[in-house]
């Protein structure tokens, strides 16, 4: 798979200039395109104004900004697009018209390669592909206000997109850090199907005099544990988007409940604000009244996304909390809430969907009325499989929690690694992670909630089962890669360090956090480091709980390969031409004349260790150096006992099993 590099954005407005900016961010050349000067100005200002933003709060230093500028070419008139784009954005009006035509001079301008996408919050994905000269390389992409902060895109494709062409922006997607939700081409897509009506139905019960703005808003803050009410919701983006967006939805599915509410369609003619006071106290039958509702029309229309097959559950429940950082998705809140009683809310719904002649326009999708009528909570899956050419990707996809390990996920992964393993047409397993993490570690509210409980019993399963899966991968006779391109803690390093290679890029960064919070690494983390890179290395990581970026990782010996974002696929390729390694375990680093490998051998060395264990500055070394203190205030800060724990086990590596 050929991956992009070169990207151009048609538009250079608040949208286009975020997905310009995130793509300049992640290193790809871009191409800022607008009809005039004054707009590539104005999309360039506002790049400069959020740079200078994320410089103020230590995001970015100067250098990394003036880069970053350098790498954004202003580009007048969409003709002049480069012929060699890999992949063009337009993100212009939400008008098919005004795209389709700037398609239609996008077809003449770039080469038969280059992939054509559209900015869509709505539109028919399969309508504009028609509407080009490439519908196998046309795809929908919704990007999320605002498109360099928010992590959740829905990749959109259309009937006659093919599969290349999905595979490469789905990568490029995920290159830009982003949450990917790959979506059927209906109204709305997933986020906006269930998040407009909800704002359309507050507008409907503040109309109908149940509450004030004030009222709902705090009611909706409650039942959905979010910072920000519809109306507040609503003033920050623009009463016009969601009256826009609500008027669609209603046209395209035939549901007139969604026709903008009378009161939101006066607000945006007289071009005016939700008024929202500060008084928000409200009755006990109010919040039933409104709340009510809301989960109701949330319910049911995130069952009829599934019901229709535009995605999972899984996908919707992602949707809401990283694209709108709701704290739970719809179904989680419904298994919460009650099955039985969130059908009851959805039926509600439903009967204010009734037509003229007393027809509701507006159905219940089965599927959701035979799981309450079973009275079964809704079932997750965390763990994807893909098998192509013999490589077996197991997916680990919670991104939402960075897709931090607990009882489920460790259940789903070893089902799936006992999969891969069993199955005689796989010769090569990679892991993955969903998301800008690979896994940051152990579900720490899994260990709180055990503790709180006294169900300590539960802790010890969970890490005996890790054992399990980790000795799956550790003792499988097929070529095991780990791809932590991300972010890798604790238990989501252990869980790295099991397989036979590890590819890294510049994302990559390692930890092991445990003894700074009262605990020691319990899944191999005090044996597969000294193996691979030497006791000294391992207490320099283990002990000190040390920062590592990609290069230290790889000079250490925790990262095997380092490779730029776009070879990655290369690497794994190579890594499963080459089948099981000699030697996993060499006991020694990388490359020796790192500086931080010369300062971790001679610092954690036999000789200091118990000078450092004790809190004291070895001979030789000044106390005041900022590297040195820095080591001695690591070391200050972790709980003594896992200390003293996690040291034994390291020194005794040598004499210890895997298994």
């Amino acid at each position: 798979m050929q991956p992009i590099q070169r990207v151009a954005i048609v538009g250079a407005g608040n949208m286009g200039s975020g997905i310009a900016q995130k793509s300049a961010q992640e290193e790809f050349d871009v191409q800022m395109v607008d009809r005039e000067q004054q707009w590539v100005d104005r999309g360039q200002g506002i790049i400069t104004d959020f740079l200078s933003e994320a410089v103020e709060r230590r995001i970015f230093n100067q250098s990394q900004v003036d880069e970053i500028k350098s790498r954004i070419t202003g580009v007048v008139g969409v003709e002049n697009t480069a012929e060699n784009t890999d992949l063009v954005i337009e993100a212009v009006f939400e008008d098919f018209d005004i795209k389709t035509a700037v398609f239609k001079t996008l077809d003449e301008a770039c080469g038969d390669h280059t992939i054509l996408a559209s900015n869509t919050s709505s539109l028919s994905v399969n309508e504009l592909a028609k509407a080009t000269g490439r519908p196998d390389k046309f795809v929908g992409l919704h990007f999320f206000y605002h498109p360099a902060k928010n992590r959740l895109v829905e990749v959109i494709p259309a009937k006659t997109t093919s599969q290349d062409t999905i595979d490469r922006v789905v990568q490029y997607c995920k290159m830009l850090g982003k949450v990917v939700i790959v979506c059927g081409d209906r109204p709305g897509f997933v986020v906006n199907r269930f998040f407009v009506p909800w704002l359309n139905e507050a507008c409907l019960l503040e109309q109908e005099g149940v509450a004030n703005a004030a009222q709902i808003d705090a009611i909706a803050c409650k039942a959905f544990r979010i910072g920000l009410g519809p109306f507040g919701l609503m003033n920050l983006t623009g009463p016009p988007i969601a009256l826009h967006s609500t008027d669609y939805l209603a046209e395209q599915l035939a549901v007139p409940r969604y026709d903008g509410a009378a009161n939101l369609r006066e607000l945006v003619g007289d071009n005016n604000m939700w008024e929202i006071g500060e008084v928000t106290d409200y009755s006990e039958e109010q919040y039933q009244l409104v709340s009510r509702r809301l989960f109701g029309v949330v319910f049911g229309v995130a069952a009829q996304i599934v019901d229709e097959g535009v995605c999972s559950m899984e996908d919707v429940d992602r949707g809401a909390k990283v694209g709108l950082r709701w704290a739970k998705g719809p179904f989680e809140m419904m298994n919460k809430i009650g099955i039985q009683q969130s059908h009851e809310m959805a039926v509600e719904y439903q009967k204010l969907c009734l037509d003229d002649a007393g027809k509701s326009t507006w159905q219940v999708a089965e599927f959701f009325s035979k799981q309450a009528s079973s009275n079964a909570q809704w079932d997750f899956s965390y763990v994807d499989t893909s098998i192509v050419d013999g490589v077996a990707t197991i997916t680990i996809n919670r991104p939402e929690a960075m897709n931090a390990l607990n009882e489920t996920v460790i259940k789903q992964l070893g089902q799936a690694v006992d999969a891969v393993n069993g199955n005689s047409a796989v010769h090569t397993v990679v892991l993955d992670g969903a998301g800008k993490a690979f896994v940051a570690g152990a579900d720490v509210k899994f260990f709180v909630d055990k503790i709180r409980s006294n169900a300590i019993e539960d802790i010890v399963e969970f890490t005996s089962n890790g054992h399990k899966v980790l000795n799956s991968i550790e003792n499988s006779s097929k070529t095991t890669v780990a791809l932590t391109t991300g972010l890798a803690l604790g238990g989501g390093l252990e869980l790295a360090l099991c397989c036979d290679y590890r590819i890294g890029t510049r994302r990559t960064q390692f930890r092991f956090p445990e003894t700074s919070i009262g605990i020691y690494p319990g899944l191999g983390g005090s044996q597969r480091p000294a193996r691979i890179s030497g006791i000294p290395l391992a207490r320099w990581a283990v002990l000190g709980g040390n920062f590592m970026n990609s290069q230290i990782a790889y000079d250490i010996g925790l990262l095997t390969h380092l490779v730029d974002l776009s070879e990655v696929d290369a690497a794994v390729i190579q890594c499963s031409a080459s089948g099981k390694p000699a030697n996993k375990y060499p006991g020694k680093p990388t490359n020796n004349a790192s500086p931080v490998v010369k300062f971790a051998s001679d610092f954690y060395s036999d000789n200091n260790l118990s000078v450092l264990l004790s809190g004291g500055c070895p001979a030789g070394y000044d106390a005041a150096d900022k590297t040195i203190s820095r080591q001695l205030k690591n070391l200050k800060y972790t709980a003594p006992i896992a200390l003293s724990m996690a040291s034994e086990l390291i020194d005794i590596t040598s004499n210890t099993s895997l298994s």
